[in-house]
């Protein structure tokens, strides 16, 4: 079916930067959760890079982090490439339970390799419980670690679905990210 797969022609270089220019990039996710195996098909709960005790966690391939799926997406979307599931798809048996800073982690690089350094990093996470409050200084340092970026760069918020939808109702996590590239 068209669209399925990617299009192996598909095939884009990286922009190269020019001092002072601009790039902006949007990325959104969505895992369902479950109950954490053994007793569900759900995994670990991690949340940009930091592991959170809870009963539910993403169906997914990869580790299912939906924040840095989304980030991972804004980035590769600021630089013109093919999204997260071009690059890394679900389908490939060597992205099976991969931590998923591996993909952020390679999406920055091809930033960097091209001139382009994170100007900044704006993301939320809707998640109905846990909550992040606690945690989030160590997801922003973890997260711009990954980038190779100043934590003072890098915002997360969190957001409840306010008991609506599968989001309010502890089905799902979703996340968005809007990064600024800059070029140096």
């Amino acid at each position: 079916m068209p669209g399925d797969q990617p299009d192996p022609r598909d095939v884009r270089e990286v922009p190269k930067a020019t001092p002072g220019a601009l790039r902006i990039g949007h990325g959104y996710d969505l895992h369902r959760l479950e109950l954490v195996a053994p007793i569900g098909p759900g995994r670990p709960l991690v949340v940009g890079g930091v592991r959170f005790e809870h009963e539910s966690g993403p169906v997914s391939h990869s580790d299912g982090d939906a924040l840095l799926h989304a980030i991972t997406d804004a980035v590769l979307g600021a630089l013109a490439l093919p999204d997260i599931g071009q690059l890394f798809p679900n389908d490939d048996p060597s992205n099976e339970s991969t931590d998923s800073r591996v993909f952020l982690e390679k999406a920055s690089a091809l930033a960097r390799d091209a001139g382009w350094s994170v100007g900044n990093l704006d993301a939320t996470v809707i998640l109905e419980r846990p909550k992040l409050g606690s945690s989030k200084g160590a997801i922003r340092e973890a997260i711009a670690t990954s980038l190779g970026c100043e934590v003072s760069r890098v915002n997360i918020k969190g957001k409840t679905g306010e008991s609506v939808g599968p989001v309010g109702e502890g089905r799902a996590i979703e996340a968005h990210a809007v990064v600024l590239l800059v070029g140096v």
